[in-house]
């Protein structure tokens, strides 16, 4: 495997029009998960992207892994509870923007702990999120067996930090999710996430705070992402875009700046190509857009 994205997908419902949760009456079905996303977008790019994660032997399910096939996510390593239902979470659109309420506590995802990829292949790269340690204890311990302990060596690990405020407050989530960000070897974080968590106010102020992350990557909404290695800084401004929804645009960026990272392309280039994918995903109803053609990732990648 090039890629192992490990995390928690969920089946998710919105609205068909754009009005709130309360009044609807018609709802769209779909599959999200931020790791599963980032896997979707790496496999349509051409990589060979794997998603692990727990399902619940249901009809949702059974759903979330027909999904993430039929978009060229390898599947062999999912897992099914026969006991815990597949996580659920409905979106709620309203005027001051679009509130998430999530009906995933003792789902089947949260059952993962240490031991969940004994006997996988070490993949290139292994993608986490903090979203996974929120879940549940044995979760969090499953994040450290990855990350800190490093049991699929020599695989690389890439970290988003995904702070997700309706599952844990920041005095639970800033110490903990600092702790894992400065371990990885690529790490995603926003900038608004480090403000909230840690009080940043600058990139630079991030890379002060993680400063043992092997390569920092910074977002900073549309202005622009501030990328670290080596002790050197590289700042790429993002593309102009005229926003229909912002949800996904992270695990696309994650997904662009990784794939450029796996075919041995700079910095610059990966974040180049990270906004290309987010642009598609911030001009699209849903987590992503389709990617850019062949020849245009080929174009981005190589222009050093």
């Amino acid at each position: 495997m090039d890629v192992l994205c490990l995390g928690e997908s969920m089946i998710v419902l919105a609205p068909a029009a754009a009005e709130p949760l309360r009044g609807a009456v018609d709802l769209h079905m779909g599959v999200a998960g931020a790791e599963s996303n980032v896997a979707v977008a790496l496999a349509r790019l051409g990589a060979h992207a794997a998603w692990c994660g727990t399902v619940g032997d249901d009809p949702l399910g059974r759903r979330v892994r027909d999904v993430l096939d039929e978009a060229g996510v390898d599947c062999a390593h999912v897992q099914t509870d026969p006991e815990r239902p597949t996580g659920v979470y409905f979106k709620d659109p309203g005027p001051d923007g679009t509130r998430v309420h999530y009906y995933r506590r003792g789902s089947a995802a949260s059952t993962m702990g240490p031991g969940h990829l004994d006997g996988v292949a070490a993949p290139r790269l292994l993608h986490l999120s903090g979203i996974t340690p929120v879940l549940s204890d044995s979760c969090a311990a499953l994040i450290d067996e990855l990350l800190v302990d490093r049991a699929l060596d020599p695989a690389l690990v890439s970290f988003d930090v995904n702070y997700r405020p309706a599952l844990w407050t920041v005095s639970e989530a800033g110490p903990a999710l600092r702790r894992l960000a400065d371990a990885a070897d690529i790490t995603f974080v926003g900038l608004d996430e480090a403000q909230t968590l840690w009080g940043a106010a600058t990139a630079d102020d991030v890379r002060e705070l993680l400063p043992d992350a092997g390569v920092l990557v910074v977002k900073d909404g549309g202005n622009g992402v501030t990328a670290y290695e080596g002790g050197k800084s590289y700042y790429s401004p993002a593309e102009p875009v005229d926003v229909v929804e912002p949800v996904g645009a992270g695990d696309a960026f994650a997904a662009g700046f990784l794939y450029g990272r796996l075919q041995d392309a700079s910095l610059e280039a990966s974040m180049r190509l990270g906004h290309r994918l987010a642009a598609g995903a911030l001009q699209t109803v849903g987590d992503l857009a389709p990617p850019p053609p062949p020849e245009t990732v080929r174009a981005i990648l190589e222009d050093q």
